[in-house]
């Protein structure tokens, strides 16, 4: 419990003092705090869309009559006047509020016309106050306007010198249009800029309707509406969820386009042809928020660290208008696949968060959907229409009685100039003869002699029947809610037309266009197609020379002195490479990371760590489908997937499990129509059999295909047997032999077999 002390003879050293729990104290004083924070700093108001600050600095603005037919002033008597009279806060954070409602990127409707440098989309910040200047824009006179009309109330500035509106009465719908970002205590809000025509419509429909669906909203509101531009690729269903609880997001692309965008063409993808037959694509509006400058470094990082090897270059070669050029590596790169890398990998699709968190006409936040806070606008609209009815039926009431004593002044003008002229003091007398007012009598006093004409007095019948007239209107305005919703309808269809879609500043910017999430690019489709000869040496030296060289000219391939070919396989440079060492043991390089064919290339065990007692066995472009028939010295084998013995790292991966003193003899790749299986020792014994016999398998010594007494298996391949056996003849002819009945050496698997054919290689190899 709180004690206090204030007798001065006590004991405490402070008189005074109170006694108070610190937890209570801290809660207390941080409650006022946060409360602080959100009401009067962070959170914008329904009502106009503006924070605290802004609202000061449009009230400043107005009372220098910086309208925009005036001239620019300095920002810094600006920034001087809200600091000094309205808000007592730090000159830096006052400027760059203001610098951000006259940056055309960051508010869809700018409410300062800024004079010098505010900065840029690149992200420079705004040159110092006392060199640039200002001005109000037709937006912030809208809306402000009715603010000498008794719309709003207005308090005392923070040392009660002068007055400042508790909110802005006009008509223009600021918190939808230009939106909102702000981080208080326990909450935040971000509500992204809309088009003001469509938001009018909305509004429109609820004026005639109050009940109205939200999807009939969303007819109108299709979704933001950056002054940045750029695409909302989320799905109906995702934007409408989005609006209807307050709470969502929305995701933002980059426009691809070179300006013509007719559509379906070439031109409005951002393809921009170049001579050669070359390509470069153009992106000409970026997300909402997204640093210009910060993007292109992003970019520019990727092609650094070699994260998007199908990206060449990019440059900045914006003017007045935005262009981005991005380069790909060459004219055979996939542009939608050089997109998708793009949003995926940096700033190019952004996500824009949605928080509708805002502050009612009680001052209380509340997160609200779309609905709720049109309808509440709509609400206050009404209430600052008919505060101004009733502020101009208090200004006729005023007018009506001085025109009423005006009328009896001509009426009787020769006993009043009797009364002015012999008593010493005529209003008292004025009032009681006539029955005036004393504001009447004071007027009457105080005409001119000049007014005594009898065109005035006519002048002041008609002005008064008027004045009834119009009074009679507002009257029937202030009691007839029908009459408000008419009224305010016709205010904001002419509201409209000056904001319309068909207007250069109301026309819309941000498309919204359904698209799928960005993919995630597989390094594989990054990688430039082109034909490519791999070559490897016995010496283990690999290289890619371009193009497929025909296999009767690998014989001039240069090799250093003392090295020749081992293995030559035509590939793509978007292939895998699997490299069989003797040890069981297969690799994998890319095609891509192979050097160039000009020189001798580069130690293929640099790229993989093959053990230096092992030698390579084969070679062989992977395919996605393909099958491998491997077997060991020792006559045991199997059937292997490509895609199961591909290796990711340089160790590679052991695939044939071999018994002591054996090694990999054969790595033969099987084509899809292979139905049998020639299997040779070096005992010169032949044996076919099934291929079905051989079971498939990812790792493991497999099943015995030849049995040897002596000696161990010297080659091994897959055929049709329908179509025979065929290898090649010795000699320097290069001729093939086919022997199609092969039943004689057809054997069980794991048999021994017979001698093969006459004419069959002495080295006992197939090929």
């Amino acid at each position: 419990m709180a004690t206090t002390t204030d007798d001065p003879d006590s004991n405490d050293p402070v008189p005074g003092m109170t006694d108070t729990p610190f937890d209570s104290a801290l809660s207390e004083r941080y409650l006022v705090y946060a409360l602080s924070t959100i009401t009067a700093r962070s959170l914008p108001d329904l009502r106009d869309g503006l924070k605290p600050v802004h609202r000061r600095l449009l009230w400043a603005m107005r009372a220098m009559r910086l309208d925009p037919s005036q001239g620019y002033k300095k920002s810094a008597r600006v920034v001087g006047d809200v600091i000094g009279k309205f808000h007592p806060h730090g000159d830096v954070a006052v400027y760059d509020a203001m610098v951000r409602l006259a940056q055309d990127f960051s508010l869809r409707y700018p409410l300062v016309d800024g004079q010098g440098n505010f900065g840029n989309i690149d992200g420079d910040n705004a040159a110092a106050y006392r060199y640039t200047e200002a001005r109000l824009t037709r937006v912030a006179v809208d809306l402000m306007q009715g603010l000498d009309e008794g719309t709003v109330d207005f308090k005392p500035t923070y040392n009660g010198e002068d007055e400042e509106p508790e909110i802005m009465p006009g008509l223009f719908p600021n918190l939808l249009a230009n939106g909102a970002s702000g981080i208080a205590v326990g909450m935040a809000t971000n509500i992204p800029p809309h088009n003001a025509a469509e938001v009018i419509d909305a509004a429109l429909v609820l004026i005639e309707n109050p009940r109205a669906e939200l999807s009939e909203l969303l007819e109108h509101v299709k979704g933001p509406d950056f002054p940045t531009g750029g695409i909302v690729v989320d799905s109906p269903e995702t934007i409408a969820h989005a609006y209807e609880t307050g709470r969502g997001g929305f995701r933002v692309r980059a426009r691809f386009s070179t300006g013509k965008l007719e559509t379906g063409s070439w031109e409005d993808s951002g393809i921009e042809k170049q001579p050669g037959g070359t390509w470069q694509l153009v992106i000409s509006e970026i997300p909402y928020g997204v640093a210009k400058g910060k993007l292109i470094e992003q970019i520019a990082q990727l092609i650094a660290d070699k994260k998007l090897p199908i990206l060449e270059d990019v440059r900045d070669e914006s003017a007045e208008d935005l262009r981005i050029v991005v380069e790909p590596k060459s004219r055979n790169v996939d542009p939608d696949i050089l997109k998708e890398s793009l949003y995926r990998l940096t700033d190019l699709e952004n996500r824009f968060a949605l928080n509708l968190n805002v502050l009612d006409a009680t001052r209380t936040p509340k997160v609200m959907g779309l609905h709720q806070l049109l309808t509440e606008w709509l609400q206050h609209q009404i209430v600052v229409l008919v505060r101004r009815a009733q502020h101009r039926i208090a200004k006729i009431d005023d007018r009506l009685e001085l025109v009423a004593g005006y009328i009896i002044a001509f009426l009787n003008l020769d006993r009043i100039i009797e009364i002015i002229r012999t008593e010493d003091e005529p209003k008292p007398l004025m009032i009681a003869e006539f029955i005036l007012t004393d504001r009447q009598a004071e007027a009457i006093l105080n005409m001119r002699l000049r007014s005594l004409r009898r065109l005035e007095e006519m002048e002041l019948k008609r002005e008064q029947a008027d004045l009834t007239a119009e009074r009679e209107e507002l009257v029937k305005l202030v009691e007839s809610p029908a009459r408000q919703k008419t009224r305010l309808r016709k205010d904001l269809e002419k509201l409209r037309a000056v904001y319309g879609l068909d207007t250069l500043l109301g026309a819309r910017r941000t498309t919204i266009s359904e698209a799928a999430p960005a993919r995630d690019i597989p390094l594989d489709a990054m990688i430039e197609k082109e034909p490519v000869t791999v070559i490897l040496s016995k010496r283990g030296w690999i290289r890619a020379q371009r193009g497929h060289v025909a296999a009767d000219q690998w014989a001039e391939f240069k090799f250093k002195e003392g090295d020749e070919l081992l293995f030559a396989a035509h590939a793509q440079t978007t292939d895998k490479l699997l490299i069989a060492a003797s040890d069981g043991r297969f690799f994998t390089v890319g095609a891509d990371k192979l050097p160039g064919g000009r020189g001798f290339g580069e130690p293929l065990r640099l790229m993989v760590d093959i053990d230096p007692e092992a030698r390579i066995v084969a070679m062989i472009p992977a395919t996605a489908d393909g099958r491998l028939l491997l077997a060991s010295s020792s006559g045991h084998g199997f059937v292997a997937q490509m895609a199961e013995v591909v290796a990711e790292t340089r160790k590679g991966r052991n695939v044939v499990n071999l018994k002591p003193k054996a090694a990999l003899a054969v790595v033969h790749q099987i084509a899809a129509s292979d139905d049998s299986v020639a299997v040779i020792g070096d005992n010169r014994k032949l044996a076919v059999f099934p291929l079905t016999e051989v079971p498939v398998m990812v790792r493991g010594q497999g099943v015995m295909l030849q049995r040897y007494r002596e000696g161990s298996l010297s080659d091994a391949i897959s055929f049709v047997l329908a179509e025979g056996l065929s290898w090649k003849m010795g000699g320097e002819t290069g001729r093939t032999r086919n022997n199609v009945d092969v039943s004689m050496w057809r054997v069980a698997r794991s048999a021994a077999g017979r001698n093969p054919p006459d004419g069959f290689p002495r080295n006992n190899r197939f090929g």
